[in-house]
């Protein structure tokens, strides 16, 4: 990913990055009165990425300036400072932004980013900074580029599976509920477990609208989970995963149970 240059980072905003390009450097650039007021990153939820998959995800740039904004650009990074040497991770629009007019000083410009699996690993998993930049009109070439405006999270997608046996069960007898939790390894490009994680296995009674806690049960050293209850009634049992800072919270499907 580091031979994946600034230049190539910033070719989507054609005209912010022949005013940053040359320099290529981690420091922010303000000429004129330009002003980012916010930036709005996949609709402000994490961004979840499989094994194969593409996502494209949408940033929206909104600024002032007292001439009008015309154009807009945004690159997700990740690394210690925005230059090459430090960048392990880049995720960089294929395309230039389309701004609207807002009023007759201020624009939002829309960003789309294909975010790619297989051009990142399993380390950059977490908070990415995010590069923001808007070009105002006139001759004049007044812009603003904030190179870390806020931070998004990009996690590895996450499957959560359950299954109760036997069925049907005498009541009081031992019921098993097994299950697997596993995430995207971008790496290998395969799912696979996720290991010693705390997950809590709920149980819904027949005719009841609210879920209940039964237990937690940490994953194994190769994400299944195991555990077993004694029969009461008929209900349903699921797994529930609350999510880690590089990985969602997941809900397996319900598994019936019919007690006798």
């Amino acid at each position: 990913m580091r031979t994946r240059t600034v230049v190539a980072a910033l070719s989507g905003a054609v005209a912010l990055s022949a005013l940053v390009v040359p320099a290529a450097q981690a420091a922010d650039k303000v000429q004129g009165d330009t002003k980012i007021t916010s930036v709005t990153v996949n609709g402000g939820k994490d961004i979840v990425l499989g094994t194969t998959a593409k996502k494209k995800i949408t940033i929206t740039v909104t600024g002032t300036d007292p001439k009008g904004i015309k154009e807009g650009m945004a690159v997700l990074w990740h690394g210690k400072k925005f230059e090459p040497e430090h960048l392990d991770g880049v995720m960089a629009p294929p395309r230039e932004s389309k701004c609207t007019k807002v009023n007759a000083t201020t624009g939002t410009c829309k960003i789309v980013i294909d975010a790619n699996p297989r051009e990142i690993w399993n380390g950059t998993a977490g908070k990415w900074k995010v590069m923001a930049g808007l070009l105002a009109n006139g001759r004049a070439e007044d812009h603003i580029i904030v190179n870390a405006y806020k931070t998004v999270s990009v996690k590895r997608a996450a499957r959560l599976t359950v299954n109760a046996s036997p069925e049907p069960v005498r009541k009081g007898k031992a019921i098993t509920v097994a299950g697997a939790l596993t995430r995207a390894n971008w790496d290998t490009h395969k799912y696979a477990g996720y290991t010693r994680q705390p997950v809590k296995l709920e149980f819904k009674k027949k005719g009841a609208s609210a879920w209940s806690t039964v237990k937690t049960v940490t994953s194994d050293g190769k994400g299944n989970l195991r555990t077993t209850v004694k029969a009461s009634a008929d209900g349903t049992f699921r797994y529930v995963f609350a999510g880690t800072s590089t990985t969602p919270a997941v809900t397996s499907a319900g598994d019936a149970i019919d007690v006798r």
